[in-house]
């Protein structure tokens, strides 16, 4: 065997050694990073679990942090003293990393305060109207729905939700990720406004990169299924007709026919005011810190029992 072939056939018996050593290794390496991320992921989602409803109202109702407790267990690497601390650090870093729903929600409510709310402004989280709930609303002067898709969200139910909410509302936004913003751009209607959600040297930035227009699509039908009893009831009084005699069996198709006949922009006049009636706690929004102004709008606390959890949350963490 001449020396070439001896060094050929070396080369082959290393080569089988060691690709499927380095094919091995590339495979250890990529596990080993797909389990680091999929702990961050996680621990991401953990701590966006602090901002559920339930955790806030056990500590409200009962004094019971046992959730808050697990968490500051669990990332003790967080290093928080208050229950507040948890939250404030809580999101800073989901609002970094995972931005899910209530992060939007939460930076929404800051874009409302700062550009597009009045001082007379309502807002309500998770409002019904039809067959869909917009995520955020908005009553001043006009109604105005906006609806939030995430990176974590898919564009499927989009047009049946835009559909319920352009049956009354006078504004239809949708808010996106910027990354995603030519995925949607040509989903939703040109009429509905455009907003998207980014990140500037750690700031999160809401911009609206395509302007709304006025809704004159109107169906009575829908705004009745908006409103409470006593909220229809006004509106058929405003718009100048008597309830007397009207059997409380027949009170909902006697308002709506009344509605349904009257002059629409009247009726939008009227059903802002009945709707701004609502208990809200708007005006306080302001107050509140600003990582927690979401949970707070949601629980739509007055104000004494949002102080009093206010006081709550701002207790040193119980490790035992």
């Amino acid at each position: 065997m001449h020396m070439e072939d001896v060094l050929s056939m070396g080369f082959c018996i290393l080569q089988n050694i060691f690709v499927p050593l380095q094919y091995s290794f590339k495979l250890g390496v990529l596990y080993m990073v797909t389990t680091s991320v999929n702990k961050e992921l996680i621990k991401l989602r953990n701590l966006s679990s602090a901002f559920s409803r339930n955790a806030f109202v056990d500590v409200l109702n009962y004094n019971a942090y046992s959730h808050f407790n697990w968490l500051a267990s669990k990332y003790d690497t967080l290093k928080c003293t208050t229950y507040f601390e948890l939250l404030k650090k809580s999101y800073s870093l989901i609002s970094k990393y995972y931005r899910c729903e209530y992060v939007y929600k939460n930076e929404l409510i800051k874009l409302l305060l700062k550009k597009y709310g009045a001082r007379d402004s309502v807002y309500f989280s998770e409002f019904r109207v039809g067959n869909s709930i917009a995520d955020m609303v908005m009553f001043n002067g006009e109604s105005k729905a906006f609806e939030i898709k995430t990176e974590y969200d898919t564009p499927r139910r989009l047009d049946k939700q835009m559909e319920d909410y352009k049956r009354f509302f006078d504004k239809c936004y949708l808010v996106v990720p910027e990354d995603r913003l030519e995925e949607y751009y040509n989903i939703v209607e040109p009429t509905t406004g455009i907003i998207t959600m980014s990140r500037d040297n750690g700031r999160i930035i809401l911009k609206e990169v395509r302007s709304v227009y006025q809704n004159e699509h109107f169906e009575p039908k829908t705004l009745m299924s908006c409103l409470r009893t006593d909220e229809y009831k006004n509106i058929a009084l405003s718009l100048g007709v008597s309830l007397d005699g009207v059997a409380g069996y027949d009170m909902y198709t006697y308002c709506y026919n009344v509605i349904s006949h009257a002059d629409s922009g009247k009726v939008r006049e009227f059903f802002l005011r009945e709707v701004k009636k609502r208990k809200n706690n708007t005006s306080l929004l302001r107050k509140y810190p600003m990582s927690i102004r979401q949970m707070m709008l949601s629980l739509n606390l007055p104000e004494d029992k949002a102080n009093k959890l206010l006081k709550q949350l701002n207790i040193n963490i119980n490790h035992a």
